[in-house]
Parts: structure tokens; sequence; C-alpha cells
């Protein structure tokens, strides 16, 4: 009580940091960087790792290359510039209880002699070495031996730091403050602690950042992972709840006009797209809205189980949206579907920032078999894309025009499908008769869109106040079971694990170094196979019908590409261009390429205009070029085997038997599952078993904490959160008696995003 007497007396869990005596404003700044502004925020800043110096021993040999902690005497102290070098050594020598010496050493950081002085007794933590015949310590952890340990002789916190903020710092502070805990009201109920013999808040806040043993620590990271869990499942099944009680338009299964249009198809459906048709044509059936996510690997078909079910609520009478997360994407959705309709009677409309377009069908007769099962008629046109948006355009305000044009016909109901990027759920959007939403690489949209394209989906003017658009998400990312379970509660699941007959198995193999010359040399023969091209330049008969890509890894992991990315990919678009494939035309893509840019580049690949594409890991899931058979993959060590399956997928579109290689400066083994099979989900357990689910997921992506992510594959532990869930909401829907949790509950939504 002494301590918080005169420390803590006057603060409380939601003081602002910068208010705390301690905290400078250049320090205040810096945590806020971190996004941690009050007392509070800081104890939950938690560790993501210990330094385990809990072994205090006698210099010895046998404890040399082992981390250990010495306590001892200082008996000389000095700083020693280097000229050369330009760098000031702090050496300090350390007599242990047996007169052993210690040198420990540490570089540009003259202040430790202020601490430091002869005579004083330390505690120094590190890795014991051997220098010539003096037993030393670089750069160790210390403290006054008079002191409680915090620094030394224990399970040693450090955090998640930033320029300007050190661990020693962080544990400085959340020693001094830890004792505010004991005010903390505890999200987990005396009952539910007892049930699942988890620590009390204070406990295990306490002990995650001072562990006093490694048992203690793992049972207070089981209840920080249960209790995040807990709120992760609550929040799902109230989302589900909500949704399920709000209402839809029915739209009746047209079993006739479905098989009628999945006989066109060229190809027949795998058992997976049969059983994901119906299931998503049956949700359409229900006057409570469709919430269900069509999880697909790549190219396993998930644009004709969309298209079925767009049919279906068109033929009702409704309107349908798609929404992509790119230009380029929703642009080759819209070419897609132009195709995949061109025998209906339906208008079909682009609209993005920059291309506002419509596909207008012609007239023609009407089929017997087709007037059976609706007003379709057959025998339309591809899509007349007159309207693409250039200088002209924008400059004349014709583009404008255009999209005022476009905005009255979809609110007249005029258009059937609109096809587009999250321009569809701006205000100036209003539709007729909307009745199915269907979003695809969800994904992809940043975290603050995502939050939001839930709740637009509802709010969407679609003509009718009363009810809401079905709602239908697609990814190509194939999810493990044990994350689905976690993050997907509050939607239904359908999978694509089956790939379409026709599709040959990609053949892939780890490249080492000295091995690139022949693989240059394959896809030299490779690009010459097939069809001549028909371009008209001197050099397009050395060219063939087939193409390339040479993918390179980001530099900075980083949401926007640095220079460096930049300069790497220009650099190595020039090397392949002049000294490996002279005979053939490269492009090049990277993120600081305008959208419209990229979209060109993307077009000319697809055009055959360029052989080989080099890109940086923007190249876009989804784009469909069927004639890229190749696939180079440099520093693959680099990727995840999630991404790297992702990046495969770009080939192997058509009937082709089509390669990647996977080039690697190591002898990764862990790229090796790669070369043994095709099957996404096969490859993002094992992903999820050697990253974690922080690293798979992406952190940026779900915003919980490690400790919850680390825990993501303990099913157990998530069907128990769910449990508890379940029943408090069963008791307590809008947890009128349960403050606690949905005064957590509102904090846990304004930084989480869930499905």
């Amino acid at each position: 009580m002494f301590s918080r007497y005169r420390y803590t007396w006057n603060m409380h869990l939601d003081t602002p940091l910068k208010n705390l005596p301690r905290v400078t404003s250049r320090y205040a700044k810096v945590l806020e960087k971190l996004e941690l502004f009050t007392v509070r925020d800081l104890l939950f800043h938690l560790p993501f790792r210990y330094d385990d110096f809990r072994r205090t021993v006698a210099l010895s040999e046998d404890c040399l290359d082992q981390n250990v902690t010495v306590e001892g005497r200082i008996t000389r102290a000095k700083n020693v510039r280097t000229w050369k070098k330009r760098l000031t050594i702090t050496e300090v020598f350390v007599e242990d209880e047996n007169g052993n010496q210690l040198k420990a050493v540490w570089f540009n950081q003259l202040y430790i002699l202020d601490s430091l002085r002869v005579g004083t007794i330390v505690r120094l933590s590190g890795k014991l070495s051997l220098d010539d015949t003096v037993f030393s310590m670089n750069n160790p952890a210390w403290e006054r031996a008079a002191r409680d340990a915090t620094n030394t002789g224990r399970l040693v916190p450090i955090y998640p730091e930033t320029k300007g903020l050190t661990s020693k710092w962080l544990r400085w502070q959340i020693k001094t403050l830890l004792e505010l805990a004991q005010d903390m009201p505890d999200v987990l109920s005396d009952e539910i602690r007892e049930k699942f013999h988890l620590y009390d808040i204070f406990t295990a806040l306490t002990q995650l950042h001072f562990p006093e043993s490694r048992e203690k620590l793992l049972r207070s990271q089981k209840r920080m992972a249960f209790q995040e869990m807990f709120l992760v499942q609550m929040q799902t099944q109230k989302i589900k709840k909500t949704w399920s009680g709000k209402k839809s338009l029915p739209i009746a299964f047209d079993e006739k006009l479905i098989q009628g249009f999945v006989k066109k198809m060229p190809f027949t459906l795998t058992d997976a797209q049969r059983k994901a048709t119906f299931e998503i044509l049956k949700d359409l059936e229900k006057p409570k809205p469709m919430n269900r996510l069509l999880n697909g690997d790549v190219g396993s078909g998930k644009t004709v189980v969309a298209a079925a079910a767009a049919l279906q609520a068109i033929s009702a009478g409704h309107q349908v949206a798609i929404m992509a997360p790119t230009e380029v994407l929703a642009k080759q959705h819209f070419e897609s579907f132009c195709e995949l309709f061109k025998d209906y009677n339906i208008n079909i409309a682009l609209l993005t920032n920059s291309y506002k377009s419509i596909r207008h069908p012609e007239d023609g007769a009407q089929s017997d078999e087709e007037s059976a099962s609706g007003n379709l008629k057959p025998n339309y046109n591809k899509a007349l894309d007159k309207h693409k948006a250039d200088s002209s355009f924008r400059k004349s305000g014709t583009q404008n025009d255009v999209r005022k044009e476009l905005l009255k016909k979809i609110s007249l109901g005029e258009i059937n499908l609109i096809i587009g990027t999250h321009a569809l759920i701006q205000k100036d959007v209003t539709f007729k008769n909307l009745a199915l939403v269907i979003i695809d690489e969800q994904h992809r949209f940043g975290v603050a869109q995502r939050a939001a394209l839930q709740q637009e989906t509802a709010d969407i003017n679609d003509g009718d106040k009363k009810s809401i658009p079905h709602l239908l998400t697609m990814t190509a990312t194939p999810i493990p079971r044990t994350l689905s379970i976690a993050f997907f509660g509050s939607l239904d699941l359908s999978i694509l694990d089956e790939m379409p007959k026709n599709r040959k198995p990609i053949i892939t193999t780890v490249v080492a170094p000295d091995e690139q010359e022949k693989i240059y040399e394959f896809i030299r023969s490779e690009i010459k196979k097939g069809p001549a091209s028909t371009r008209g330049d001197d050099r397009s008969s050395t060219r063939g019908g087939r193409q390339a890509f040479v993918i390179l890894p980001l530099v900075e992991e980083s949401l926007s590409e640095s220079m460096v990315d930049v300069k790497a990919a220009t650099q190595e678009h020039a090397r392949l261009s002049e000294f490996v494939f002279p005979e053939f035309k490269l492009g090049l893509l990277h993120g600081r390429l305008k959208p419209k840019e990229k979209e060109s580049v993307m077009h000319k690949f697809k055009d055959k205009e360029f052989d080989i594409l080099v890109s940086t890991s923007v190249v876009e899931v989804g784009v469909d070029i069927p004639n890229a058979t190749v696939m180079i993959i440099e520093n693959a060590e680099r990727f995840g085997l999630s991404q790297l399956h992702q990046f495969r997928g770009r080939v192997g579109r058509s009937d082709l038997q089509s390669y990647c290689f996977l080039f690697s400066q190591t002898k990764s083994v862990r790229l090796r599952a790669l070369e043994k099979t095709n099957d996404g989900f096969v490859i993002a357990e094992a992903d999820l078993k050697l990253r974690g689910p922080g690293q798979f997921f992406g952190l940026v992506q779900s915003g919980l904490p490690d400790i919850t992510m680390e825990n993501l594959t303990n099913v157990k532990l998530i069907k128990f959160a769910r449990e508890e869930a379940a029943a408090i909401l069963s008791d307590d829907p809008q947890l009128k008696k349960h403050p606690v949790i949905q005064d957590a509950l509102q904090k846990f939504s304004d930084k989480i995003h869930l499905e």
C-alpha cells in the first residue's frame, strides 16, 4: 500500500498515460504509436516472449553458451572509445563469490556507468562466453542486487517495442501500475473461472508480466486465451442472432432453370459445387437473410456457384450486386458473367471508379425450354464496354454523365446484375429491388472495410425497407477447420474441396540456385509451345501461345510496397529482359503503379502482348490467365505455404499442364509440402502447424493478441468458450445482467472484426 500511496493513489485504470508523472511527452507520443493511451491499455500490452534467466550460477566453464544469471561486486568500470569504428564500449568487471571475474560489455550506452559504479553488487543475466581466458557477457540485462528481480534472475518479459521504447522501460512502468489491476472488473464470472480452473484477471495479468514459474505463466496464458475466445464467440453469436432476426425476400428454387443453366456449362460440375449450389439456393428460399461463406480452393469453381445463385434471384425479378476488392477483379467478373449469361435476357453493368459499362442483350427468339422456366431469352452478345474511363471522358464531363445514367438505370431496375468495387455501397447508389449481394475475396478488403461491409449490406438502399438482401461471401483462401470454428461462427459455411476433372495438378519443384539455368531453358521451350502469336512485331515468330509469371517477395513487410521492392522488381525485370529472355517481351507489375496502370499491364498480359510477367506479390488473387502455364517464385522461403499456394493458383487455369518452380536460397524442408500436394486445405493445415495461427491468419486482419492466436488450434477451448457464451446469451440476449461483458464486448468490437 505504501507504493500505491506514493505513486498510484490518485490513479485509476482509465488514467491517460500522458498524465503519469514518469511519462514524458516524448514517451507519450511513442506509446500512442503502439495504441497505448490509458493505464488499462498498458496493463494489457502483454509480452510476446520471455528470456529465461532463472538460473543463478557461480562462474564456471560448465555454464558456457547458456543463459544464466551471475551476482557479484563491481571491481572495475570504464568507457573505451574506439575512433576507427566510432563506438564507445562500456566494460564492467564483476567478481563473484568465488573470486572469479566476469567482463560485461555494452556498446554506445555511456549512461550505464552512472549506475554501475565500483563496489556496487549487481545481477547480470545473459549468455555466458569466454573471451580468451576471461568469462564475458555481451549486452547483458542488469540491475542492482538489492532490488527485487525485474530484469534479471527470473522469467523476464519481452514486449512488442518501437523506436524509443524498450522492454526494460515498459517493465519498470508496468510493475508500478500492476496493483491497479486489483480494481479491474473480471469479464469471466466466478462460476466460469471455477469450472475451468482459471485465474482471476489480477492474478493472470501479474503472472503474465512477471511470472513466478513456467506453470503459472501457461495457466495465465490459458485464461487470457479463454477470455478472448469467449468474447469472439459472444460476438459471432450476437451477429448471427441479429442477422437471423431480420427479414429477406424468399426466392423460390426453380429446379428446371438451374438444371438448364448447368447443362449449358462446357464442363461437369463437381459434387462439391453441386452441394454448395444446393445449400445456397435453399438458403435463398428462406424469409430470413442468407449469411453464407463459400470457401473454395483456387480454381475450384466458385464463380459458377455464385452465377447459379445470381441467375435464380434475377429470374425471380430481383437485382443482384457482386462486389470485388479491386477494379481488375471486378472487370474480370464482368467479363465472366457476360459470358456465363450470354444466352439470357440479363442486363449487366460494371460500376467502379474508373469503369461504367453496360452489357445490353440483343433481341432474339425464346426457346421452349427457357420459356417454361421464366422470362429469359437466348442469343445475346458479350459486353459492350463503351465507356472506359480515360482523360477525354474526365475532362469533358462525359464520365460523370455516364455514371448518372447508369445509376438511374440501376434505381429503375433496368439493370439486373451490377458488378463493381466498394463503389457499389456509396450513398448515391440506390437499387429498385436488390435481393442478393455477393462479396468476392472478402479477406482482401481492409479491416475497416470488412467491418462495415455486412452492416452496409443490411443498410443498402435495396428498394424494400422491410427486408435486407441475402449475403454470400467468397474466399479462395482455404481455411483450416479450427480457424473456421473460431472465426466464422456467425456464418454458414459451404466448402469447395474438389477441383474440376479437366484440371491437371500443377507440377511443383523446389529449385536450388545452381539449377536455375535449367529452369530458364525449360521456360523458353514452354513459351514457344502452342499456337503462334498473332502480334505483328518483329519477334512474334519466336513466341508461342504460352506464358509465364515471375513473382518476387516483398523486401519490407508492409501494407504498401517500399521503393526497395519496386527497385528489386525493376532490376529483375531488366536482368531477365536483357540477359535471360531477350527474345521475349516482359511486363512489370508492382504496388507503386496506379490502379489503371496495373490493370493495363494485366490486360496486356492476358492479351498475350507480354510473354512473361515479372511481378511483386501484388498479383491479384483470382486473376484468370488460362494461357499462363509456368510460374517462378523467387526467394520462396520468405513466403508462407498458403501464400505460395495462392500464387501457384495463377497458373493451371486450363487443361494444359502447368508448372511452378520455387527458387530458394536455402534447403527448406517446409517447401517440400507443395511438391507433394495441390490440395489447398491440406497445405493450409500444414501452414497453420508450421507458422502458427498468428502468421497464418495475419494479426493485422484479426486484431487478436498473440496469446489468443497461439491457442486457436485448441478446439476444446473454443468449444467450451462457445458453450459458455451461448448459455449467457440464451438467458440474457441483451446482456443487461452482464454489464462487464457488455462493456468488454463493445471495446472488443471496436478493434476486432469477425465475418
